[in-house]
């Protein structure tokens, strides 16, 4: 198997359908840097195969999303990653996680150097990124303010997204193929 050449201008995402957004992108416009650059959503694969590779992967893709069962995702539990000199990343945990884990797994075989999310002191971890904090002090205030303001969000996942960019520092990402996983929600 050859390895292709991977890069930061494209992924493989879920994005929640765009009627939950909006507390999502009301948590995100105080704390991400990134805003303007991701829409909400979960990375599967980043970095990702140049653009011009994607219409070759899609066949396979859909063969092994048709294989795999819809299913709801919840939006409940805010975590964070620490990243060191108190630097921290917020997002909320996607449940059930297993069940986007697996996803993941089958999918990688299709694009085994791809990995890098799962190359984390704990594997891949599912998240939706919410924003960037500095200081242990003001991240616990955060969480436990978002925590108990937070109303669960809730939506079916049945498809998944290559997206791309252009390669300059204000582009922003936008869908170039929607893949549908086995519908039986």
């Amino acid at each position: 198997m050859s390895f292709m050449s991977k890069v930061y201008t494209s992924a493989v995402v879920i994005i929640p359908p765009e009627n939950v957004w909006t507390p999502i992108q009301e948590i995100r416009k105080i704390h991400d840097q990134k805003i303007n650059r991701w829409m909400p959503h979960v990375n599967l694969f980043y970095p990702f195969r140049p653009i011009n590779e994607l219409n070759n992967l899609e066949k396979d893709f859909h063969k092994t999303c048709r294989q795999i069962n819809s299913f709801e995702i919840s939006l409940k539990i805010f975590n964070y990653f620490h990243h060191g000199h108190q630097r921290y990343t917020i997002w909320l945990n996607p449940e059930p996680a297993n069940l986007i884990i697996e996803l993941q797994e089958k999918l990688l075989k299709i694009v085994p150097d791809c990995n890098d999310v799962n190359k984390h002191k704990n594997g891949f971890t599912p998240h939706l990124s919410l924003g960037q904090i500095f200081g242990k002090k003001e991240l616990r205030s955060i969480l436990e303010k978002l925590q108990n303001q937070w109303e669960e969000l809730t939506f079916i996942l049945n498809s998944i997204f290559f997206i791309s960019r252009e390669k300059n520092k204000s582009s922003k990402f936008h869908i170039e193929k929607k893949i549908a996983l086995q519908k039986l929600i």
